[in-house]
């Protein structure tokens, strides 16, 4: 797999079906994903706007009256670099033409927009000190599904300050926007952004935090797919139920974990207590220790949420503007150690999913525990079935092992020495989505597999439990042929099948 994340800009479609309200407090991974994906309008909160008004009130009366890093000074090395006052409007539009130097391949529609949506409503909480139009510019963008030209690097995880710039001059009316459909856009009023506006607009990781609430939200639902995949191998094998016994995630109660075997009964329809398997004493790992391996994703993808809600509605920029005490407070409040080490262990987490997936994947290609040939193959001597199956996914699986290093181990020094650190939550973002196609894939070998077992076993589950609803899906989607034939069509449909599945783990299928 390539690693870049995307080749080509992809469109949105916009037909919105609902509205999301931006107040800078209850913004959501979910609505972000919803504005990112054009299905529904924002519309700023009352009480969002009014901070808005207030704190570019504020702002500029503070910069007119003392030094305030960015308005009245340089950046970066250049913060000790006063701006003379005639020169003061000027200076924004130079800042945000030097910034925006982004580099690498165009991001794509969702991408921007997820960060434009991001932006907006950190605006929303009040301490930017930017002026309101600005945030009616983006939620016009958002509505009419055009977004800027953005390029991929550009950040260290100190601000996506580069890509931001690049906004702000598409706001500025000095940089291409794109449409809904990835042609030239009609672009919103051009904003007067001067020396109050640009460091306010750029100091932010909104981009990141976009593309974080992206990743997260299909990964976690294709680790909830990957239950129901699990629970399908389970009876491909005949698994036992006891890994998923009350009694045993009682004694050993970590949230997660408890979850996990909570949800894995109710998908194959087991008891709290079952009955010990009459035949072999216990299943692999690939079974038995599913719930304490799903069970740390869940608990990571919980973590990493709860770090995107934060900064998603925070008013992190620097300085922090306070209209209640008429003040410009300088910090560090744009460093995203919290992001970047929750997006790390995400990774880490899931690569383990996926890595027990291969496992399982393994056992069902073992006659000792399907009764059926090996590799499931058809009844032709010496056919291979699907063989080639663990060798496409132990290369996705190593894709998916590259992306999970850890980004926070990255080191930067710089503009002079003055910026002497940095996360790398950029970077750490950009990993969890390039690892969606690399898991998807994964899982979706397991699936061919285990549809065939229970084919060729005809064992059918109650159609009225969800393994039983997941095996007719997969059953209308997967040929059945299990002659010697190329599987690649096969992996695509179960891979797309994944996000069905992750309906019926949540109980909200159709």
């Amino acid at each position: 797999m390539s690693s870049r994340i995307v080749d080509t800009p992809d469109p949105v479609r916009v037909g919105h079906t609902g509205l999301v309200i931006l107040d800078g407090i209850g913004l959501g991974v979910a609505d972000v994903v919803r504005l990112a994906d054009g299905s529904a309008r924002p519309v700023p909160g009352t009480e969002a706007t009014k901070r808005v008004t207030e704190s570019w009130d504020a702002a500029r009366q503070i910069a007119a009256t003392g030094r305030v890093y960015g308005r009245s000074t340089g950046v970066g090395a250049n913060r000790n670099e006063d701006v003379p006052t005639e020169a003061a409007a000027e200076h924004g539009l130079r800042l945000l033409r030097s910034h925006a130097g982004a580099i690498g391949e165009e991001l794509p529609a969702r991408q921007v927009r997820a960060m434009l949506a991001v932006r907006a409503n950190q605006l929303l909480a009040g301490g930017a000190g930017l002026r309101p139009t600005v945030v009616t510019a983006l939620c016009e963008a958002l509505e009419s599904g055009a977004y800027p030209v953005v390029n991929e690097f550009g950040s260290v995880g100190t601000g996506d300050i580069a890509a931001l710039a690049q906004a702000g001059l598409a706001l500025a009316g000095e940089h291409p926007w794109r449409g809904a459909d990835g042609a030239a856009g009609r672009a919103p009023e051009p904003q007067l952004l001067d020396n109050n506006d640009a460091l306010a607009f750029i100091s932010s990781n909104a981009l990141t935090l976009g593309q974080a609430a992206l990743a997260l939200h299909e990964l976690r639902g294709l680790i909830e797919a990957t239950q129901v995949v699990g629970a399908l191998s389970l009876l491909a094998v005949d698994g036992s139920h006891e890994a998923y016994a009350a009694p045993v995630h009682a004694a050993r109660p970590h949230r997660g974990s408890v979850e996990v075997a909570r949800r894995m009964r109710e998908l194959i329809g087991a008891e709290d207590r079952p009955t010990p398997p009459l035949g072999r004493i216990q299943d692999p790992y690939g079974f038995r220790c599913l719930p304490q391996i799903h069970g740390p994703a869940q608990d990571a993808a919980d973590t990493l949420e709860e770090v995107l809600a934060i900064e998603i509605n925070a008013a992190a920029e620097n300085p922090l503007i306070s209209p209640q005490d008429m003040a410009a407070y300088h910090h560090g409040g744009f460093y995203q150690a919290q992001l970047a080490l929750a997006l790390d262990h995400f990774r880490l987490a899931l690569t383990q999913v996926a890595r027990l997936s291969t496992s399982r994947l393994s056992t069902l290609n073992e006659p000792a525990f399907t009764r059926l040939r090996p590799f499931l193959a058809d009844q032709e001597p010496a056919s291979s079935g699907v063989m080639i199956l663990e060798y496409a996914a132990g290369a996705a699986l190593g894709d998916l092992r590259a992306f999970s290093a850890p980004a926070s181990l990255g080191h930067a020094v710089l503009s002079r020495g003055v910026e002497e650190q940095a996360s790398f939550a950029s970077l750490a973002a950009r990993q969890t989505l390039r690892a969606c196609g690399a898991y998807r894939l994964v899982v979706g070998c397991e699936l061919v597999a285990a549809v065939r077992a229970l084919r060729q076993r005809d064992l059918r589950p109650d159609p009225d439990l969800p393994v039983g609803r997941a095996l007719e899906l997969a059953e209308a989607v997967l040929e059945e042929d299990p002659a010697d034939r190329p599987l690649t069509g096969d992996v695509t449909a179960a891979a797309a099948l994944l996000d069905r599945f992750t309906d019926i783990w949540r109980g909200s299928e159709a």
